[in-house]
């Protein structure tokens, strides 16, 4: 299995992943694809073959009052098309997640436009860039107002309004709060909406107490037989955080213990075994992993499974690595 992180890079001094320009500056795809480029060295460098793109590649481009931003898919064709040709050189799995404003199901039908726009927009970047049905565009559910079978329902009428190029990139995450796996597995069920299953988040609410290798074997079902899964995992926060306030001359401190929900710097190289353990042979996925130290947690979890003779891992050998 390939092992990804999500957007930032700490690595080497840290690289920017987008242009974050306020939009006075004129920002543009064309410099956050600049950045992208460089970062497909960084991994070619450090052996890593799966990575999470900004869903802010392009800036602005979906904002409703700046109609100046909305062209820059077809102003870079040309880049997009080299920087896939480039990755699927590399054997690169790429994927986007646009953020929490980012709500199919809202009972607003303006954030509903706008979450429309924005899936509209990543999908047609890892179109232009030629990228295969791996590259995904993982979305949450959304908003439950009026109840989990309101807000699946909504979901699923949103969904109709997409583009069959934007629905094919759509996978869905169970989230930490409101739906759970079994929620976006009916969902999958009624769309053919492809599960990606976050452990950390099935931690935190499973109602149905689906048991780990069941939750998995569910998940994985429900891809495309050509397309290989993928899952995302994060150990939980487990430091304190001191806090400390000052009353005249005295300093008095309070700690602050963390959410099971919190992701922690690194991984759990322990837990991932055990994990791994779980899995059936012949059982084949990739992992994204969400943790704080980003490309970080990725290398470290890697070389510590590699110093306990974990084989399921991912890494070309040496005289590959160096062609």
């Amino acid at each position: 299995m390939r092992l990804g992180f999500a957007v930032k890079v700490l690595g080497e001094g840290g690289m920017p992943s987008h242009d974050s320009r306020r939009w006075q500056s004129k920002p543009h795809l064309r410099v956050s694809l600049d950045y992208v480029r460089a970062i497909f060295g960084y991994l070619k460098r450090v052996d890593l073959d799966m990575y999470r793109m900004s869903g802010s590649l392009a800036p602005y481009a979906t904002h409703p009052d700046m109609p100046q931003f909305r062209a820059q898919v077809e102003e870079c064709l040309d880049e997009l098309a080299d920087l896939g040709a480039l990755a699927l050189e590399r054997g690169l799995r790429l994927s986007t997640h646009p953020g929490q404003y980012v709500v199919l199901n809202s009972k607003d039908e303006r954030v509903r436009k706008m979450a429309l726009a924005d899936l509209e927009a990543q999908a047609a970047i890892l179109d232009a860039m030629g990228l295969g049905p791996e590259a995904v565009v993982v979305l949450h559910v959304g908003g439950a107002s009026g109840g989990v079978d309101a807000g699946l329902e909504r979901f699923e009428r949103s969904f109709e309004r997409l583009s069959e190029p934007a629905r094919s990139r759509l996978v869905i995450e169970n989230d930490d709060r409101t739906f759970a796996l079994a929620d976006v597995l009916k969902l999958s069920a009624r769309t053919g909406v492809p599960v990606v299953w976050d452990i950390l988040h099935h931690h935190c609410h499973d109602p149905a107490g689906i048991p780990h290798r069941e939750a998995l074997a569910l998940a994985l079902e429900t891809w495309p037989a050509a397309v290989l899964p993928k899952i995302h995992y994060s150990s939980p926060k487990t430091s304190m955080e001191e806090r400390r306030r000052r009353q005249g001359r005295r300093v008095t401190r309070t700690w602050k213990l963390p959410q099971l929900r919190a992701h922690a710097d690194m991984v759990d190289p322990i837990a991932f075994e055990h994990f791994l353990a779980e899995v059936p042979p012949g059982v084949d996925f990739d992992v994204m992993l969400e943790a704080k130290a980003k490309d970080l947690a990725a290398l470290r979890l890697r070389d510590q499974l590699a110093a306990r003779g974990v084989e399921r891992v991912h890494r070309r050998p040496r005289s590959v690595r160096a062609g």
